[in-house]
């Protein structure tokens, strides 16, 4: 046999085995909706599970979803809860036999102080894709960001003696989903207090209140110089969902 028909038939032979596998791999916020390109996104990685290595890494893309396919209506088995537009993470992998994998998600991506990962194994089988809604990890959590007092600011006593120092923190759903009075995620289901301490020492807690979409407020007395530290959490009892931020601060 020709030298050049040996090498073709062996190209042919080869490539019968190795085959484009399709997965795609959302990030749901647990009781929310999914993790798309409005929030940065959720990174993935798929790993294989033998060598660790990595066969496929991207963030997923695109929209929340549909608020009323995936919030409102009764879920039956096999009912899809996505459309064309909802976020996701598209691999296309070259395998040549069934490949154990380990499926990562760090999510949300842009906030590192609520990122959490989660994880899943499954195995891949060439040439049988996994589309539709694809592998759905879930990302549980509320994603916190203290807007006042700022992060170390140097507060003069003279200057809040007597007068209400105000707390300040804006609360999303970790899709970015919002929290309102009343809404699907409604406030006042959601238990959201400050921790006050001075010197290392717990001094005060207070219930921060809604004042706006996503925005919380409360306020509470300062009378002696220090530094200072407020931990702010939100905490839903049926969902399990929490969140927490920090901030330190220095009264002078």
């Amino acid at each position: 046999m020709k030298p050049i028909l040996i090498i073709i038939l062996s190209m042919f032979f080869f490539s019968g085995y190795a085959k484009e596998t399709k997965i795609i791999v959302r990030a749901k916020a647990k009781d929310a909706k999914f993790i798309g390109s409005s929030l940065g996104g959720a990174y993935v990685i798929i790993r294989n599970k033998t060598n660790n290595a990595i066969l496929a890494e991207g963030k997923t893309s695109g929209s929340t979803g549909n608020t009323d396919l995936i919030m409102k209506f009764p879920k039956e088995r096999n009912a899809v809860i996505t459309d064309n537009a909802t976020a996701k993470f598209m691999a296309v992998i070259d395998i040549d036999e069934p490949t154990f994998v380990n499926i990562q998600v760090y999510s949300p991506y842009n906030n590192k102080q609520a990122q959490t990962t989660a994880s899943t194994e499954i195995w891949l089988i060439p040439g049988k894709d996994i589309l539709g809604d694809g592998v759905i990890l879930e990302i549980p959590g509320f994603i916190i960001d203290i807007l006042k007092p700022k992060t170390h600011q140097y507060i003069a006593l003279k200057s809040i003696n007597d007068k209400p120092f105000q707390i300040q923190a804006n609360i999303v759903m970790m899709c970015g989903c919002v929290i309102e009075k009343g809404g699907i995620w409604d406030s006042d289901k959601i238990e959201t207090k400050a921790i006050i301490t001075k010197d290392e020492k717990r001094i005060d807690e207070i219930t921060l209140k809604l004042v706006s979409t996503n925005l919380l407020e409360g306020d509470f007395l300062i009378s002696q110089p220090g530094n200072y530290q407020i931990t702010v959490y939100a905490y839903d009892s049926k969902t399990g969902n929490t969140g927490i931020d920090k901030i330190n601060y220095v009264v002078f």
